[in-house]
């Protein structure tokens, strides 16, 4: 029998009646109560009671829902973690799309920001604008909705437009209510937010994973992404995951009756929700600037991770009449921080062949934390880069890295070096198949001369191949390309088309299942086009781009191969280099061998003799750069309408670009277009055009 009586003046009411409470109104009375304590410990940081009274009223009801289990309650501190580990996540559709923001690097992009909204509102110059500013968090974003004040669904980011239903592991967080507070609540609220872990928490975690040899996380967002993304949801509550809420998605008439972002803010809050304590207003471009500032001097006395801050219009009235641009808002933009910088030492440098024969010197780093991930290599480019640095094995050395670009080794002024550095020298021979290595006249690379002799080569060569740029052939990844190059199966791109599935069965890891998979996919891939037939060869200084144009032009590929210099030199941005390495490539006899084989074996594309681009569509003529990820199309389904009516797509985006198509999670190709004044489609409009 339960001792109601403990618990009777928890919340100060007068319980003198207690023998008579029902097991329904006792389990409802606990699970206020300890949800309100989880609140306090978990949000406000500010705990109640002792954990060993937390503990006897949560065996409490966990004894009252064992004797009735047909009265428990979905917002109970005891459904957090339950059932089977799941198959897979579902898709599902946001209801509102998920949205990026802008990215402003320097003081002056701030100021540029704060002018266009008042530009762009019709505002007087010396308006100040009132703002909305946060930590931007480095962890997961989250969209989780609830239905008559009850959790009921969280799903995942993805492109912005779908993500996965990962509601099991969600609900796992102590610090997210399952139980919404207050009374004006709306029947569905979505709101949006970030799941991270704390500094302290991650390191704990880490040292306990260790400690079990199993997998260490590299930084507190990836644990917090891999843990989401775990089927089995006790393993997500095993793991000490936090919550924030920064926002919700909201129709216009609760906007209009909230009036501001920072209004909202409070309204959520007052639900229970958690709400970062650095949140505030800001008023004018010296305000925002400030809190940037603010928040920069403590970042590193911070509990958790943020990569810089946001800024958004706090007026709802204002923001609506801003509006968006390429499904990115105006009226919000996240101030980042500048790279980060830590002193590591030099180890070693090891060298790595690529698909072209590069041989890439690699620095071997004494393991430090920068930019919130840990970093123990990093390309060093090229012998001339080295010499240029003055590096040597031994020194002391700056990691520079700015969110996820690669990072950089710098030279670090303070070294002291000593008598024992090593300087680098360029091996003679490859150090995979021992061929020559040389460098040719007017370039920085040193080169295999061993092609596809070189296993190293030889394998970055198949990957290239099979990329979904290329031939693409899904479900042959780069540990399975390793394999059959070890194995001496595959010697050529065409022995992909050799496989057979007795073969296929008996390597590790590979059923039946997966084989058949992949020889689908193998059968599927020879239905191809001919720019990525020739972008898939692998020719050097022929990218995308120029495989496409190389396609238009000769049609064929016996005009191709059978070309002169001279008549390479006619197809658009063909130059000298260009046109010299592919008559090089179609000169090689194994060359012009592989690409027979490949034919013979079944790969085609539809003729394009005769089918001239129409030169009055809107497309005709103008170059295009893709960024994001659209909805209807793969980026590389979008490039091949582009190209089939006359227009060209490259990689990046210049004074030449005419259009940017812009889809889902945009980043710096949408930045610096809006600055040169390109034209950015979004999808809807660049379909209207099509």
């Amino acid at each position: 029998m339960i001792n109601l009586d403990l618990f009777e003046n928890t919340e100060g009411g007068d319980r003198s009646n207690s023998a008579e409470e029902s097991p329904g109104s006792a389990m409802r009375r606990l699970i206020d109560l300890l949800n309100r304590w989880e609140h306090a410990y978990y949000v406000l940081d500010a705990p109640e009671v002792p954990d060993s009274e937390y503990d006897k009223v949560y065996q409490s009801l966990q004894q009252l829902e064992n004797s009735h289990p047909e009265l428990i309650q979905s917002d109970s501190p005891t459904q957090r973690v339950g059932g089977k580990p799941a198959d897979g996540f579902e898709q599902v559709k946001h209801r509102m799309p998920m949205l990026s923001l802008g990215n402003a690097f320097e003081d002056s992009d701030v100021i540029a920001f704060d002018r266009r909204v008042k530009e762009l509102a019709d505002l007087p110059a010396d308006t100040t604008i009132a703002y909305a500013v946060d930590p931007k968090f480095d962890g997961l974003a989250i969209s989780i909705h609830y239905i008559n004040g009850m959790f009921q669904q969280a799903i995942t980011r993805g492109d912005g437009t779908v993500g996965e239903d990962v509601s099991a592991n969600v609900k796992t967080i102590r610090s997210l209510p399952l139980k919404l507070k207050g009374r004006a609540i709306p029947a569905h609220l979505e709101i949006r937010g970030e799941i991270f872990m704390t500094k302290r928490d991650f390191l704990q975690m880490n040292q306990r994973q260790a400690e079990l040899g199993l997998k260490v996380f590299a930084n507190p967002r990836n644990a917090a992404a891999g843990t989401i993304r775990q089927l089995d949801p006790k393993v997500a509550a095993s793991r000490p995951l936090r919550f924030y809420c920064y926002g919700a998605a909201l129709e216009r008439e609760q906007l209009r009756e909230l009036k501001s972002q920072s209004a909202m803010m409070k309204w959520l809050a007052n639900m229970g929700l958690p709400v970062s304590e650095l949140s505030r207003t800001a008023v004018g471009a010296q305000g925002l600037l400030a809190f940037y500032r603010a928040v920069g001097e403590s970042r590193d006395n911070l509990p958790f991770e943020i990569d810089g801050v946001v800024y958004k219009v706090d007026s709802f009235d204002l923001q609506d009449q801003l509006g968006y641009v390429a499904k990115a808002p105006r009226f919000a933009i996240a101030h980042k921080f500048p790279p980060d910088e830590v002193l590591s030492r030099l180890l070693n440098i090891e060298v790595q062949v690529g698909r072209t024969g590069s041989i890439t010197p690699v620095a071997k780093l004494e393991p430090v934390k920068v930019g919130g991930v840990v970093v123990s290599s990093a390309t060093l480019h090229n012998l001339d880069e080295i010499q240029r640095k003055d590096l040597r094995v031994g020194d002391q050395v700056l990691v520079r890295r700015a969110g996820d670009v690669i990072p950089e080794v710098l030279p670090f002024p303070g070294n002291q070096r000593s008598a024992s550095s090593i300087v680098f020298v360029m091996p003679s021979h490859c150090p995979i198949c021992n061929s020559l290595v040389r460098q040719e006249e007017g370039e920085a690379a040193f080169r295999c001369t061993g092609g596809l002799v070189c296993k190293a080569q030889l394998t970055q060569a198949i990957i290239h191949f099979a990329h979904r740029r290329a031939i693409d052939i899904d479900g042959l990844g780069s540990k399975l390309v390793e394999l059959l190059v070890e194995k001496e199966w595959v010697k050529t791109p065409a022995d992909l088309f050799r496989l057979q599935f007795d073969a296929l069965v008996q390597l590790e890891r590979m059923g039946e299942k997966s084989a058949r998979n992949l020889l689908e996919s193998i059968e599927k891939a020879k239905q191809t086009t001919f720019g990525r037939f020739l972008f898939g060869l692998g020719i050097r200084h022929v990218g995308e781009a120029t495989a496409r144009d190389l396609a238009a032009h000769f049609k064929n590929i016996d005009r191709l191969m059978n070309a002169t210099v001279e008549e390479l030199l006619e197809v658009n941005d063909v130059g000298p280099v260009v046109a010299d390495s592919i008559r090089q490539f179609f000169d090689e006899t194994s060359n012009q061998q592989v690409v027979r084989e490949l034919i013979s074996l079944g790969i085609s594309w539809p003729n394009e003799e005769g089918q001239a681009a129409d030169e009055s569509h809107p497309f005709f003529g103008k170059t295009f750069v893709l960024t994001g990820t659209l909805s209807q199309y793969s980026r590389d389904e979008a490039g091949e309408l582009i190209v089939a009516r006359g227009g060209k797509v490259t990689g990046s985006v210049s004074k030449k670009t005419d259009y940017l198509l812009a889809g889902e999670a945009a980043g710096s190709k949408l930045d610096k277009a809006t600055v040169l004044g390109i034209t950015v489609l979004d999808e809807s409009t660049f379909q209207g055009m099509l």
